[in-house]
């Protein structure tokens, strides 16, 4: 394990979202990189994130103005980034699938994007490879376990997660069905 040390939250989240990357095999594009470290620095002392019920917040957002409506929708695509990468476990405790918090964090932010090319269509479209890495920051944190086999079967069949499959794969030499397909 590498000991990162370094003088703003900013530069530590970057290095390990960098760390994160690689052990992933994946490089993020330079929009959707910045916008995660910034999203990491924002809810660092949020641990309030976990307790929402993030359906509700989804359904009331869905109402609001324009404006409040696209911060309500990016808060709530954000909370699922956070509970479905850092905080996978949530959902079991919820008694919910981890593919709940992509779906509704998929769906806000598509919801709030206005063009195929605007960061929000980027965040949706690129949700999973995004929890994935925040998934891989867990592998340092004896504290919070990695996904257990049937939670990386389900998040692996209802996402195509390659980290999911990558666990799945340190459990068995068989090869996993998708039952989607």
């Amino acid at each position: 394990m590498k000991l990162i040390i370094n003088s703003t939250p900013v530069a530590l989240w970057l290095d390990i979202i960098h760390d994160a990357e690689a052990a992933c095999a994946m490089v993020l594009k330079e929009d959707l990189e910045s916008y995660l470290v910034f999203l990491l620095v924002r809810y660092t002392n949020k641990p309030e994130v976990v307790k929402q019920v993030i359906a509700t917040e989804f359904l009331q957002g869905l109402n609001f103005s324009a404006n409040k409506r696209e911060l309500a929708l990016q808060e709530v695509g954000d909370k699922c980034l956070i509970i479905s990468g850092l905080f996978p476990t949530m959902a079991t405790k919820r008694m919910v699938k981890i593919g709940y918090f992509v779906n509704i964090g998929q769906a806000a932010y598509d919801k709030i994007s206005k063009s195929k090319k605007d960061i929000y269509s980027s965040l949706a479209r690129e949700f999973v490879p995004l929890m994935d890495i925040l998934q891989s920051v867990r592998q340092y944190s004896k504290e919070y376990p990695d996904l257990l086999p049937l939670q990386a079967y389900d998040l692996w069949n209802q996402t195509g997660s390659q980290r999911a499959l990558s666990v799945l794969k340190q459990c068995t030499n068989g090869v996993p069905v998708n039952s989607k397909k």
